[in-house]
């Protein structure tokens, strides 16, 4: 029998039917446990980057940890970590992810703020362009860029994708960031936290949008310079940021973007795992593991994701 470890307490009662529910569908028979005095004996972890276990030397037997996060940045580095690492690609956080973007992308299009928060009473017939005329930017394109991607040209966005690497379909490297951000009215951020894009958005790459540019940050706080955003924001350079992301969360509640009159800020809902979905990514790892065959979103330690 497999034993299972649930290396995440605080979310085990969301799973306790799920798990199980999930192992079974795949023909596994397993222990599922929360806690255990025989490390060596486990046969996959279950784990979230926020959990207590941070020293994986003990669990030698161990075939792969299972992470129920789709960002890896918190455990990816960690020295004690040997064993393969898979990363969450869960399909209902994708739908919440194309939701959650699809939604702000045309309420900043068609400028529906202004209708709804209209106090002065003020009658103004400007109708917007039409999506074909609204230039957007996907600044990442794996799973999560590629499906927001595909929802905003189903509905005529013209979106072009940069990837840090090179990629089929998208613009990639520091020529093509620049590429796809002087044209770009809407600008999405999809990309993994890593040395590499942490403050992507700065001073001197915000400076190549064009004036008035909306930013969607449902991705990683770090992507984007807190302080040269409020001074692009301040200046006119972008018109408006709408923020799921921080670099500390909670936001704290005196942090200038909370009273910014052209911040929204979202509190970490872009995306979020959802039990039942992902319990079966989890049992399908599983069960690769078991057969032999390659893990789904596996993580490279070198990329960082």
């Amino acid at each position: 029998m497999i034993t299972v470890l649930f290396a995440a307490p605080s979310l085990w009662p969301e799973y306790t039917e799920a798990l199980p529910a999930a192992l079974t569908g795949a023909g596994l028979s397993a222990r599922i446990v929360t806690e255990t005095t025989d490390p060596a004996s486990v046969d996959y972890i279950v784990y979230a980057p926020s959990a207590p276990l941070q020293d994986f030397t003990p669990y030698s037997g161990t075939k792969a940890v299972l992470s129920l996060w789709a960002g890896v940045e918190r455990i990816v580095g960690n020295a004690t970590l040997t064993q393969p690492l898979c990363r969450m690609v869960d399909p209902a956080l994708t739908e919440g992810m194309v939701e959650w973007v699809t939604g702000h992308a045309l309420r900043h299009h068609l400028g529906m703020d202004r209708h709804i928060v209209n106090p002065d009473h003020i009658w103004d017939p400007t109708c917007p362009p039409l999506a074909r005329e609204r230039p957007v930017a996907m600044l990442g394109m794996g799973a999560l860029g590629s499906a927001c991607a595909a929802a905003l040209r189903a509905i005529n966005f013209p979106v072009t994708g940069w990837s840090r690497t090179p990629k089929a379909g998208c613009l990639h490297g520091e020529a093509g960031l620049e590429t796809v951000l002087k044209d770009a009215q809407i600008v999405v951020t999809l990309l993994p936290k890593t040395p590499d894009t942490e403050n992507l958005l700065r001073a001197s790459t915000l400076a190549l949008l064009p004036r008035g540019a909306v930013i969607l940050n449902p991705g990683r706080g770090a992507l984007i310079d807190d302080a040269d955003l409020l001074a692009a924001l301040n200046s006119g350079q972008v018109g408006h940021a709408t923020l799921d992301v921080f670099r500390s969360e909670p936001l704290p509640k005196d942090h200038p973007f909370w009273s910014h009159p052209n911040v929204t800020v979202t509190p970490h809902i872009a995306a979020d795992t959802r039990p039942a979905s992902a319990a079966r990514v989890i049992a399908e790892n599983i069960r690769r593991g078991e057969a032999g065959e390659p893990f789904l979103h596996l993580v490279d330690r070198s990329r960082g994701y």
